[in-house]
């Protein structure tokens, strides 16, 4: 009889754990949130650093490639995938962070941000390039525009993106002057804003001049790619040559003094 009874209670136990087992599976497919519709268009910006209507034309191009594989009920839309990997970048939180909001797990936030980035960066040489020689006119015009500055085509400058260090014995090549480790990025881009030439895989330490010198543009710019006799501004980090402009470090004459306020103004625009 005891034998009896104790299946019949570990059988009762079963029942009553059947339901619970229910309800954890109905907890854990929860509802996602929309963050697109539920931030107005300040907090929208200012959580994921563009406006919507410029997140909708990036989705628009990626789309295709963000597609769910599955056809399951509650697949990651491409939408949130994409407004996922955009938080990534500028905060670089925590991924459980980030998957919290929306309620999606931390490994599917660590899929969607590689998959993601890879979509982006295999448009790069379309999306990223310097005006060739027909587009230098109007992109000259446009920076003219700003301070009577002729010839312009691009306003070139390097930032340090933070990084963990890397370790290894070149981990101290990533720490920069200020002197935490970083990736030395030089970026050009012209009077809109639009980026132009990136370059991304320099160490912290690596100089604005060296990161130049070894890249593309001076062979770009002395074959005429970019337009007969045209240059870029950049700052005092950087040589003065016939196709990349630099501030007088001590101006002398109303000419010179001429000359730098309007390079500020055409750089600062930019």
């Amino acid at each position: 009889m005891s034998d009896i009874t104790s299946l019949s209670s570990l059988s009762s136990e079963e029942d009553d754990e059947q339901p619970r087992r229910n309800n954890r599976r109905i907890r854990h497919i929860r509802n996602r949130s929309d963050p697109f519709i539920e931030f107005d268009a300040t907090d929208f910006r200012m959580r994921f650093k563009f406006r919507k209507e410029t997140v909708l034309e990036i989705l628009h191009r990626f789309e295709h490639l963000t597609a769910p594989a599955s056809k399951r009920n509650k697949a990651i839309s491409p939408l949130n995938q994409l407004l996922i990997t955009l938080r990534f970048y500028p905060t670089g939180a925590f991924q459980n962070c980030l998957g919290d909001h929306i309620h999606i797990s931390q490994p599917s936030v660590s899929r969607i941000i590689a998959r993601i980035t890879r979509c982006i960066a295999r448009r790069s040489n379309t999306e990223i390039r310097m005006p060739d020689p027909n587009e230098s006119v109007q992109v000259c015009s446009d920076f003219y525009g700003i301070a009577n500055f002729p010839r312009v085509v691009g306003a070139i400058d390097c930032t340090h993106i933070k990084i963990t260090s890397p370790g290894g014995e070149n981990a101290e090549l990533y720490k920069n002057r200020k002197g935490y480790f970083s990736i030395n990025v030089e970026v050009v881009c012209d009077d809109h804003l639009i980026i132009r030439h990136i370059v991304a895989r320099w160490p912290g330490s690596v100089h604005d001049a060296t990161i130049f010198n070894d890249g593309p543009l001076p062979v770009s710019f002395q074959g005429g790619r970019h337009g007969a006799n045209n240059f870029l501004l950049g700052d005092s980090d950087y040589p003065c040559k016939l196709f990349l402009l630099t501030p007088l470090l001590h101006p002398r004459t109303p000419a010179e003094v001429a000359y730098n306020t309007t390079h500020k103004k055409n750089s600062k625009h930019s």
